[in-house]
């Protein structure tokens, strides 16, 4: 049998876009009759992974292409006073709906199909429930201002990259190229990109992630990295002279 498959193509990288995060709306009256809510859940949200695109017409964000022909399962760790907090999905939708009151942070774990040969890989998201007001400082709304408001969305871009993939991992890949973002946008801004307290932030809508957000992310990657190889070199300097300082206190040592 041919091994060509698990041969890895050298010095070939290929991503995928996806993003993760969340959406929450305040419960109403009519969604608690015939539920079983908690009396002190605030929020209905949902927490997913989708691909980057947004389907046409589409009242959800992101979510125009199937990941499962790269993705195996996607774990969510919830809060511990979940019952059953940690929630595999092996199909898509890759996401988890519940209830609750509060925010907190959820552990997202991505198992790649086995073809992929890739360790998992692990995302952290805050969960966001509120939006902010965009009167002085920022605040949490009333329930009556933030029902207005509509949903809240909070959706971070990232890029699945596979640097030397085997043959058959890659003709997977390339036999599912990713929807094309649109050059620009005409949706709001997701709300982690907003100001907090802008009104831009406050209008609610559905967010939609475009090439021109794409190039902006990379941009400020690129600009983080060259900041942390500026710092490291200003304290590679100074340990530097803080090495030739305490040579010269060992020689003057060794000489007295």
């Amino acid at each position: 049998m041919s091994n060509d498959g698990k041969v890895r193509v050298r010095g070939l990288s290929i991503f995928r876009p996806i993003i993760y995060g969340n959406t929450a709306t305040l419960l109403t009256t009519e969604d608690r009759k015939g539920g079983n809510i908690p009396p002190d859940h605030t929020h209905k949200w949902t927490v997913a992974v989708r691909s980057a695109a947004s389907a046409p017409d589409s009242d959800i964000v992101g979510g125009a292409d199937d990941l499962s022909y790269f993705i195996k399962r996607v774990t969510f760790k919830l809060h511990d006073t979940y019952t059953n907090a940690t929630r595999n999905i092996d199909k898509p939708p890759f996401e988890v709906s519940e209830t609750g009151w509060g925010e907190f942070e959820i552990q997202i774990r991505i198992l790649f199909i086995t073809e992929a040969g890739e360790k998992p890989m692990v995302l952290y998201h805050h969960l966001k429930l509120h939006p902010w007001t965009v009167t002085g400082e920022p605040e949490i709304p009333p329930p009556e201002v933030a029902l207005k408001m509509g949903p809240v969305h909070s959706w971070q871009y990232d890029e699945v990259v596979f640097n030397d993939p085997f043959q058959n991992f890659l003709n997977i890949l390339t036999a599912h190229p990713p929807t094309p973002l649109p050059t620009v946008k005409k949706r709001p801004v997701p709300f982690h990109l907003a100001n907090p307290g802008s009104l831009e932030a406050s209008r609610g809508g559905i967010p939609e992630f475009t090439r021109l957000m794409e190039k902006e992310e990379a941009a400020r990657l690129e600009d983080a990295k060259k900041k942390v190889a500026a710092e490291q070199e200003r304290w590679r300097n100074i340990l530097i002279e803080k090495e030739k300082e305490l040579e010269q206190l060992r020689r003057r040592v060794n000489n007295s």
